[in-house]
């Protein structure tokens, strides 16, 4: 039986938490709580690429509205 390297290719998703961190995460796997899905999915490299466009500000949200506070 002759089976593709894609086959075998693990298929990953992008989770994201409520601070607005992202991760990946295998799509055989449920997500842990407080995580959810962004709706991307794909190879490990497209998976973190995308992560890569998409957070460009790697701070918690929490501290990221205090700062805005503070320099209000």
């Amino acid at each position: 039986m002759n089976i593709s390297k894609q086959e075998n290719t693990p298929i990953y998703k992008v989770v994201v938490n409520h601070e607005e961190q992202y991760s990946i995460w295998s799509t055989e796997r449920d997500n842990a709580p407080g995580w959810k899905d962004v709706g991307k999915t794909g190879s490990k490299e497209e998976c973190l690429s995308y992560i890569k466009q998409v957070w460009t500000d790697i701070r918690p949200l929490s501290l990221r509205k205090k700062m805005q506070e503070v320099n209000l």
